[in-house]
């Protein structure tokens, strides 16, 4: 089985080059901001790395008070940013793509940075999830690596999280991200150089009891038999396989990428690493300055996860989250036909699978989403221009909105709200999960307000997404008041001369009234109608 992305340009007919994309990847992480620039060949399908960037600007370095990222880091991560978008446009990328992980979703001024990033440089940021960002992790790795049908544990090392992912050459079976990092233990427990036995010790049973649920999910979804290989991937455990390939064949390869890293060896060299000084690591061939301060926490990290895996080495992969940015793109874009196919519908799958875990009446969901979705298309262009990005949150909001009926009937919008912004979507940034749950959330009883809190981190039009989404949601929901698919299509006509709209609807059987669906209707259509400024009548077809 071949790559679906390939990374060699020498395949590349070099006569249609200039008509193939060029796209970049951001990457702004809690150590440092990584970007790849890519030239997409749709018809193989493929990818070929023109250039890479990283800039070590330890957004992790938060204000030990408030969690705050610091005013310093900020002006580092945007000067960062900034010469990526120069190096991007110098190589012609047409579309940029930013992700944000660990260190800005935790913080709380981490929307206000992202924020601040579109005002100052015009690059939208994606802050994601941590299941999610393992997913991505787990495509970039999928597109650089043959699985051979064997199942791979992941693992990818970061400044503030820990990513570790068993998959298959067909999916992820399990995505975890941990909150341990390099750079967050390295200021928690390793502040002091060199490392005494002592605090070795309890670095590594901390480590050992933070990993132990993700370890433990691994191995419950291991079929007998199966022997998995591993993978890892970031800067320490790449900083790790050129130290020890220095050791063993006195000089830094060209490339890392494939190298194997023995837990024995691994071992070692924490060992020998510990009883350092920071400025004795830095003069370690291999070691950068920024790299030294956080290597060993890093290291630990790597051990206690092979130790506890019962895994003797494993194979570095130079492919991570970023190339999984890329990979994702093709998905979207439906240009991987072949083994990565399945994942194409993971935002589908993942919506599904949430709301059989909360009970949702699916049948009456998903004739809700159909309906939602046929006055989101008849409208388009007419009272509102959203894209096809944003009728795919209209769906999963339409099969989701009920949700919170798991927790309580009473105010279960509100609990829908909270069951989804918290209920670990794949395939969606976390500001996409956050407009799903706000449309869920006021399919029912008040309409948005500013002044509510589950609004204040949404921008003007992401607020003007959720209150005109949601009002068409309102619509559908009245639609199928009975729950038995009384209405089996809607016809849709606005004039906007007159600003009047209407509905004619079609029974499943064409001797009912539908009664209570007019009623509420009636009852439901003032806030569609304030919102889109119209009127709406409607009349049985």
């Amino acid at each position: 089985m071949v790559n679906v992305v390939a990374e060699s340009s020498a395949t590349l007919d070099r006569d249609r080059t200039a008509n193939d994309p060029i796209i970049a990847a951001i990457d702004i992480g809690t150590n440092s901001v990584h970007m790849v620039i890519v030239r997409i060949v749709a018809d193989l399908p493929a990818f070929s790395i023109i250039a890479r960037e990283k800039a070590t600007v330890r957004l992790g370095d938060r204000d030990p008070l408030t969690g705050n990222l610091t005013p310093e880091a900020i002006l580092r991560a945007l000067g960062a940013l900034k010469r990526c978008q120069e190096v991007a446009k110098s190589l012609n990328a047409q579309q940029i793509f930013a992700v944000a992980t660990s260190a800005v979703r935790e913080a709380p001024n981490g929307h206000e940075f992202v924020r601040s990033i579109e005002t100052e440089l015009g690059l939208a940021v994606n802050i994601i999830s941590g299941q999610e960002e393992a997913r991505r992790i787990y495509l970039g790795v999928l597109s650089g690596v043959e699985f051979n049908n064997t199942p791979h544990i992941i693992i990818d090392i970061g400044g503030g999280s820990t990513e570790l992912i068993l998959g298959d050459s067909h999916e992820p079976r399990t995505l975890s991200s941990t909150k341990i990092g390099a750079v967050r233990l390295t200021a928690e427990f390793l502040p002091i150089n060199p490392i005494s036995d002592r605090s070795i010790d309890y670095l590594k049973a901390f480590v050992r009891g933070q990993l132990e649920r993700a370890i433990d999910e691994i191995k419950a979804n291991l079929q007998p038999g199966e022997l998995p290989k591993m993978v890892g991937t970031s800067g320490t455990i790449e900083t790790l396989a050129a130290v020890l390939n220095i050791d063993k064949n006195g000089q830094v390869p060209d490339r890392i990428h494939g190298f194997k890293i023995q837990l024995s060896e691994l071992r070692n060299l924490i060992d020998r690493l510990r009883k350092m000084t920071v400025a004795e690591r830095t003069t370690i061939e291999g070691i950068s300055d920024r790299r030294s301060e956080i290597i060993v926490a890093g290291a630990v990290i790597l051990q206690e996860a092979m130790s506890m895996l019962g895994l003797k080495s494993l194979s570095v992969c130079e492919r991570s989250l970023r190339e999984g940015v890329v990979v994702d793109w093709m998905l979207a874009q439906g240009l991987i036909e072949d083994r990565l196919k399945y994942q194409g519908s993971i935002r589908e799958r993942s919506t599904l699978k949430i709301a059989g875990k909360y009970g949702v009446d699916l049948p009456h969901s998903q004739r809700v989403a159909e309906l939602a979705l046929s006055l989101f298309d008849q409208t388009h262009g007419q009272i509102h221009n959203w894209d096809k990005s944003i009728r795919q949150l209209l769906w999963s909001a339409a099969i989701l909105h009920n949700s919170g009926h798991f927790v309580s009937h009473d105010a279960h919008h509100k609990h829908s709200y909270y069951l989804i912004r918290y209920g670990e979507l794949l395939g969606f940034t976390e500001s996409e999960i956050d407009l799903i749950a706000n449309v869920a959330r006021y399919h029912r009883k008040s309409p948005p307000k500013k002044k509510h809190q589950n609004l204040q981190n949404l921008t003007k039009e992401q607020r003007s997404i959720v209150s005109q989404l949601s009002a068409i949601l309102r619509v559908a929901v009245a639609l199928d008041r009975r729950r038995i698919g009384a209405i089996k299509d809607v016809s849709l006509n606005c004039n906007l001369a007159t600003r009047e709209c209407h509905l004619t609807f079609f029974p499943t059987d064409p001797a009912d009234a539908c009664v209570l669906e007019c009623w509420s209707l009636d009852y439901k259509k003032p806030i569609f109608e304030t919102e889109f400024n119209l009127k709406l009548s409607t009349t049985k077809g």
